[in-house]
């Protein structure tokens, strides 16, 4: 089943005012950038995502995004942001230029940022240097890949000299097929991957669409070879779909990926709302998972973990950890 995209007006006026409450900035009819709360540690406190120490994408110059505030193909459980305010699976008509999209993030980027300058204890050295953002992290809220002209929006953000990440449920393959034939893929293609069969994934995901566990299976195999970096996530909540390592390994082997990241669900937002803190897992019993799951996954290994963000990183054997290009671990800017 395709998923179709007709017209629809703008968010209504009190879903606009849900999510600025939340400090996002809206971009044009269905984008938005939102201050990542590593950002802000960095030029605080100096201190960083998991993502700069496995990956070296500096946090400070990072600029989080979508291009789809508030259409997702899932009510996952354990989303903080505020599914109240999603509005299914059609983004309004007429979509908005991916280069409008791209000068109009970094605009409210700055405009998010300019309350920090002279702010006690700011490092105003990485300060400047927010100021420019060099990597573009499309995965604020709802399904990126919902927004159809997603290859441009990548091509845009490389034109400009920025690294690209994409996190995407995997529910929309089609986009993904138009990537790979137009050559747009972004940097690194991330797939969050949140129930190991169906019957976990209906309950935790509650998928909006009818065949979405088919889509992202689909999606799986897609990424299988991708000539670009791949990375499975699983978003591990406790009770609720940290179990069965088995199913998915047999789902992670569909996507050959090079990274696979094991992460603890975080206690935040509005997640808060459905779940208690008791789901939230420590950090040793999501490295014992990820041990496990290794036991299922031959030819890979763990390579890292980052313990404030309960995190492990397992990564294919045949991966160079300390190289660069497509195949390496590590982005330069």
């Amino acid at each position: 089943m395709a998923i179709t995209f007709v017209s629809n007006p703008n968010m209504p006026e009190e879903i606009v005012n849900l999510f600025k409450k939340q400090h996002y900035a809206l971009v044009g009819r269905h984008s938005s950038v939102k201050l990542c709360h590593w950002l802000k540690e960095s030029i605080k406190h100096d201190r960083f995502c998991y993502k700069q120490k496995f990956y070296g994408i500096a946090s400070h110059r990072c600029l989080q995004m979508t291009p789809v505030t508030a259409w997702c193909t899932h009510n996952c459980i354990f989303c903080w942001r505020p599914m109240e305010g999603f509005l299914g699976t059609e983004l309004p008509k007429p979509w908005d230029d991916p280069a409008f999209i791209v000068e109009e993030s970094i605009k409210a980027q700055r405009k998010l940022l300019v309350g920090y300058k002279g702010m006690p204890g700011i490092n105003m050295k990485k300060f400047e240097e927010a100021w420019n953002p060099k990597h573009a992290a499309i995965s604020l809220s709802g399904e990126p890949m919902l927004y159809p002209y997603m290859g441009d929006l990548v091509e845009e953000f490389h034109k400009r000299g920025f690294t690209t990440f994409i996190v995407t449920n995997g529910t929309v393959p089609e986009r993904l097929e138009e990537m790979i034939k137009e050559d747009k893929l972004p940097t690194q293609l991330y797939v969050s991957l949140t129930a190991p069969d169906i019957e976990t994934y209906n309950r935790v995901n509650v998928p909006m669409i009818p065949d979405g566990w088919e889509r992202i299976k689909t999606f799986l195999e897609m990424m299988n070879g991708l000539p670009t970096r791949t990375v499975v996530r699983l978003t591990l909540v406790k009770g609720e779909n940290m179990h069965n390592p088995e199913g998915y390994a047999e789902l992670i082997k569909l996507a050959n990926p090079m990274f696979v990241e094991a992460k603890a669900y975080m206690f935040v937002g509005f997640s808060r709302n459905r779940l208690t803190i008791n789901n939230m897992p420590r950090h040793e019993e999501i490295k014992a998972f990820a041990e496990e799951l290794v036991k299922h996954l031959p030819g890979y290994h763990i390579e890292d973990e980052y313990e404030p963000s309960r995190v492990v990183l397992i990564m294919r054997d045949d991966v160079d950890s300390r190289g660069t290009g497509i195949k390496g671990r590590f982005i330069s800017h």
